[in-house]
């Protein structure tokens, strides 16, 4: 047994596979602060349902996940706070409180979150920065490019960055909320606008989660066309953000060559899934769309093209000494904050964490069809802007294989199958293009009665204020975009 499995023997098992799933008393929830501080196991998730704390782990030592449920109990104060432990569970167990749950007793970070009604009446308290020389840079929330809205707050020294701090929350929606209620056929929409640019992930995250929950099985077929919409939905975001990451160092050659290939990818995926970004194409049970060979082949007659894209753009940035000045060496993120931060995607990955087992989604056990290809995480160690080019590059050319390799081994049959109109709590996820989203979902009757989706970006956006630290203003965009945390993903 691995140290995970071990810690959480003596707690009754729930029915969430296939994960290890434990309820924690109050002595429960201690000794798991206790041996957070001691093992290096990963916070992946933390949410409440009703009374409850919910939190997930990855032991990165074997790729072992689980989940552990917690009630509070009134008499003792609250919950003990994994914030300290786990700097990466400050901000949802922020975003607990503002969505009504329980407050940890001993919280580090009392501010509200999401729930802009909650601030002070004179504005939201930044943290503070002390030393000669200092001046704050306030930028957004509404920003000059057809972006999401975000508020930063810069302290500099002339133009040196000293600390900067981001306020989001502009873009809450009230999607769990929403999804309240609704059958997971129609909770699936939503879920899967989320954070639109990752519809496909998020979409497949929910209804795994919904397939555990049900204990149903999804056609073969319905796996293969998920991954293929999967690869196809990377291929898209990585060659927008290598485009936008050469623009924002004014170098728009580079910039149209990606868009080229992202134009190209999009009027491919129309006819192909019946949707440019294929939006509402998965759904729990299978997929909504059964393409037939003649569009299959369009796909297939695609991947060379995107090649040559590739090979283009790697052509061009590698003879660019000045664009090379302007990536190499900057916003680095070192290995071990990456590794405190359990962050997931480009963003681990180009900082030394491709070797974590599991740390890419396609590769933990029994997630279909990955199980049976060849997916191999590609990373860096240099943890800068240039790595994060790097690692998107080289995942464009492993998704091209990847797809290839589904498209030859497609098999037939169908697509989707009926939900029982039954209970049950579940946990699903995906690899999108920033990381592994994860979704967890507890159905009543058929019907979604509690509900949490984590987009990667989570652990992300801390690390963008720690990569600005000691560059220049000016290279905030270039960061920024290398790093490309989700608004509306974590708006919720």
């Amino acid at each position: 047994m691995t140290a995970l499995e071990c810690f959480l023997a003596p707690y009754p098992v729930a029915s969430v596979p296939p994960v290890l799933a434990r309820h924690l008393d109050d002595d429960g929830w201690q000794a798991l602060r206790s041996a957070l501080a001691v093992e290096a196991w990963d916070l992946t998730g933390l949410w409440h349902d009703g009374g409850d704390v919910l939190a997930t782990l990855v032991d990165p030592g074997d790729g072992t996940l689980a989940l552990v449920r917690h009630r509070p109990n009134p008499a003792s104060g609250g919950w003990g706070s994994l914030g300290g432990l786990r700097p990466g569970a400050i901000r949802l167990e922020r975003t607990v409180v503002d969505r009504g749950g329980p407050r940890p007793a001993d919280a580090t970070d009392r501010r509200p979150w999401l729930d802009h009604q909650a601030q002070p009446t004179l504005g939201y308290p930044f943290l503070p920065v002390e030393g000669e020389g200092l001046h704050q840079v306030p930028v957004g929330p509404v920003h000059a490019g057809i972006i999401e809205p975000g508020h930063f707050r810069f302290h500099a020294q002339g133009e040196a960055v000293v600390r900067l701090e981001a306020r989001l929350g502009y873009v809450r929606k009230g999607t769990l909320e929403a999804m309240v209620g609704r059958a997971p056929g129609d909770a699936a929409v939503l879920a899967g606008r989320l954070s639109g640019d990752t519809t496909v992930a998020h979409s497949i995250a929910f209804a795994r989660a919904v397939e555990a929950a049900l204990g149903i099985a999804v056609p073969a077929r319905a796996h293969w066309l998920r991954a293929v919409m999967l690869e196809v939905e990377r291929l898209a975001n990585h060659f927008g953000d290598c485009g936008a990451i050469a623009n924002d160092a004014a170098f728009a050659l580079l910039h149209m060559e990606c868009g080229r290939a992202r134009e190209r990818i999009a009027r491919t995926a129309a006819p192909l899934f019946g949707h440019r970004l294929m939006m509402d194409r998965v759904v729990p049970g299978g997929v909504a769309v059964d393409p037939d060979d003649r569009d299959i082949a369009a796909l297939s007659a695609l991947l060379p093209v995107l090649a040559e894209h590739l090979a283009a753009y790697r052509r061009t940035y590698r003879g660019l000494p000045s664009l090379l000045d302007r990536t190499l060496t900057t916003g680095r993120i070192a290995p071990a904050l990456a590794r405190c931060y359990a962050a997931g995607g480009v963003v681990g990955r180009a900082s030394g964490q491709a070797i974590i087992p599991g740390q890419d989604a396609r590769t933990r056990p029994g997630v279909p069809p990955y199980d049976m290809l060849p997916v191999v995480p590609v990373g860096r160690d240099a943890g800068d802007v240039d790595a994060r080019v790097q690692v998107r590059l080289d995942e464009i050319e492993a998704s091209l294989a990847l797809i290839a390799a589904m498209i030859e081994h497609m098999p037939r049959g169908e697509v989707r199958v009926v939900l029982p109109d039954t209970s049950g709590e579940g946990l699903g996820w995906a690899e999108g293009f920033r990381g592994d989203c994860q979704w967890w979902v507890r159905l009543e009757h058929g019907k979604v009665a509690a509900v949490f989706g984590r987009d990667p970006s989570w652990f992300h956006w801390p690390l963008l204020e720690a990569a600005i630290d000691g560059n220049i203003i000016a290279d905030f965009p270039l960061i920024n975009k290398s790093i490309n945390g989700s608004y509306s993903g974590v708006d919720l």
